[in-house]
């Protein structure tokens, strides 16, 4: 099930507003139309939309796919939507596909708490490639503990939302035990005082880990390379699947 905050409807109008430096997606676009010369492409975690439209503006046809509802529903609804095909749902109930690339930006790899999940995300994902397709995505590096930096005192802000105000949120961290965090992120709406809660778990694997759930569900993995935009911080995966 989505977290509340990509599903309730509030929250995804604002999602954008409150993160709106997208310059780590440059890389991605470079990587899948420069390098790999893909011509279709499956977006998995598609969210509101930005890196799916960000390739169709180059002229790929693209397919983004997310089980939480209301950020499809954002994605459709911004310029440009309409050169894309947008799913609800996840990578293990997609229609018959046969893509060049399948991505998985930011946090979406790392949502699949249980190795059943992520083991029937990447199988999925191995059915909508076609032979010789690849599948990229990141991952951040367990050892690096990323999470001890996302306190409240680091991560609040108010900013204005627009239409709907201004809009204030933080990150709590409520656990982290056997490669999984919890966290909160409370968001509150200062025009109607209305507070929203959300709870997000992420799991965070090793390189070694990653690499091996690859292999067993029938990839080949190309490449691993440090993410420009988190040197030393995070993994980008890049996969096969084999001709």
């Amino acid at each position: 099930m989505p977290d509340p905050i990509f599903d309730e409807p509030r929250l995804a109008a604002v999602y954008d507003a409150l993160d709106p430096d997208r310059s780590d997606l440059d890389v991605y676009v470079a990587l899948v139309v420069d390098e790999l010369a893909a011509r279709t492409v499956l977006d998995v975690g598609c969210g509101t939309g930005t890196f799916a439209i960000m390739l169709a503006h180059r002229g790929l046809d693209v397919v983004g796919v997310d089980p939480a509802r209301a950020s499809v529903e954002v994605a459709r609804g911004k310029p440009g939507a309409d050169r894309v095909r947008w799913l609800d749902g996840d990578a293990t109930s997609l229609p018959e596909l046969s893509v060049d690339v399948a991505t998985m930006t930011a946090n979406v790899a790392q949502v699949f708490t249980s190795e059943a999940d992520w083991v029937a995300t990447l199988a999925g994902i191995h059915r909508a490639l076609r032979p010789g397709g690849h599948l990229v995505f990141e991952a951040r590096r367990p050892e690096v503990r990323a999470w001890e930096g996302w306190t409240p005192e680091a991560t609040h802000q108010i900013v204005d939302c627009g239409p709907a105000g201004l809009v204030e949120d933080w990150t709590e961290i409520i656990s982290y035990s056997d490669g999984v965090l919890t966290f909160s992120s409370p968001t509150v709406f200062h025009a109607d005082g209305v507070r929203i809660e959300s709870t997000s778990s992420l799991r965070f694997r090793t390189r070694e880990e990653v690499e091996a759930s690859l292999v067993e569900t029938g990839y080949v993995v190309r490449d691993v390379r440090d993410a420009p935009d988190r040197p030393g911080r995070e993994w980008v995966y890049v996969a096969q699947r084999p001709e």
